[in-house]
């Protein structure tokens, strides 16, 4: 990139000059109207969500370069369409810019949006430019679904299995290795590396739903129940809970993390980080005990039945091997906004 453009800012160019730069990113026949229009199948329901993203909350220069925090926005947004299930059409894009912030910071943010949409065939369709003392980018996502197949918080029962996707604590442990690079001496570079990965290129699990409905296509009509783990593994669970007005027991043993825990972490660290430690983007899924074995056989690579529905209202991880005592989860325990 020519070096008097890198170090043009924000306010050299102004929101138009900004807009048509960005405009480069989405598709010319859908851009240039007071809002986009969007085709959805016949029979199709339409899934709206927004997700906001402040500097030095939520994405911070000393761990996450603009092109990683773009790719991080995106995913957070595809994710929650995944834990509905549905297929994504599109995403907005909102941005409160200072108006000393560099044009190629922001070129490079919607970069690495761009890489990560174009994995699932998804356009940046609109948005708008504000200025604002901090960087904010609020995305959002446009999806659709079968109306048979929409992934709810409130209809798990009584005996479902509680199925994750994939490991807990990756990303949260790639979090603390950019902070503290003094941290994991004992991990080789590949664990090192795949860790940090984790955190800074998330994959939403759209590629669940395929297989989720194939599964479920030999039952009988059934709500089905789940969200994403975007604010922690024990969050998720505790929501489903709530909403389902249900109860849980949660197996310690069963809990799939990464192996690089295992020689680096203490077990309470390592449980911690798989509990609360969030934005692993998985899907937590409450299904019948066949279809639950079922899916976690297709998916490998740490999926995992990590326990059950029960009656009653509380959340309980039970360590099988009685090294620990049963432990209540709760929200509190996890990061919230506005807590001290």
């Amino acid at each position: 990139m020519n070096s008097e453009l890198s170090s043009q800012q924000v306010k050299d160019i102004g929101e138009q000059g900004l807009l048509e730069r960005l405009q480069r990113f989405c598709p010319p026949e859908i851009i240039g109207d007071d809002a986009a229009v969007l085709e959805t199948a016949p029979g199709k329901s339409l899934v709206v969500t927004t997700d906001v993203l402040v500097d030095s909350v939520h994405f911070s220069n000393l761990t996450t370069s603009p092109e990683d925090a773009g790719w991080r926005a995106a995913a957070a947004n595809l994710s929650d369409l995944a834990a509905m299930g549905a297929s994504p059409l599109g995403i907005t894009v909102g941005l409160g810019l200072p108006g000393e912030l560099r044009v190629s910071w922001v070129e490079r943010l919607y970069q690495g949006m761009t890489e990560c949409l174009q994995k699932y065939n998804t356009p940046i369709v609109g948005g708008d430019v504000v200025r604002s003392p901090v960087t904010t980018l609020a995305i959002t996502a446009f999806g659709q679904v079968n109306p048979n197949q929409i992934i709810r918080r409130s209809a798990a029962v009584m005996g479902d299995a509680i199925v994750v996707t994939g490991v807990h604590g990756a990303s949260h442990a790639g979090l603390e290795l950019l902070l503290h690079p003094q941290l994991g001496q004992n991990l080789k570079d590949v664990e090192r590396t795949a860790l940090i990965h984790a955190h800074q290129r998330p994959q939403p699990r759209l590629d669940v739903l395929p297989i989720l409905w194939k599964i479920l296509a030999s039952q009988c009509p059934m709500p089905i129940t789940g969200m994403d783990s975007s604010d922690g593994l024990a969050d998720a669970i505790i929501q489903i809970c709530r909403a389902s007005g249900v109860g849980a027991v949660l197996k310690h043993r069963q809990i799939s993390m990464p192996a690089a825990f295992d020689h680096w972490l203490t077990e309470e660290q390592a449980l911690a980080y798989a509990l609360y430690g969030g934005e692993d983007f998985e899907l937590v899924l409450c299904l019948p005990q066949e279809s639950a074995l079922a899916l976690v056989q297709h998916l490998g690579q740490g999926a995992a039945i990590v326990g059950k529905i029960t009656p009653g209202a509380t959340v309980l991880l039970h360590d099988e091997q009685k090294k620990f005592p049963d432990q209540v989860l709760s929200l509190s325990q996890g990061f919230q906004h506005f807590s001290q």
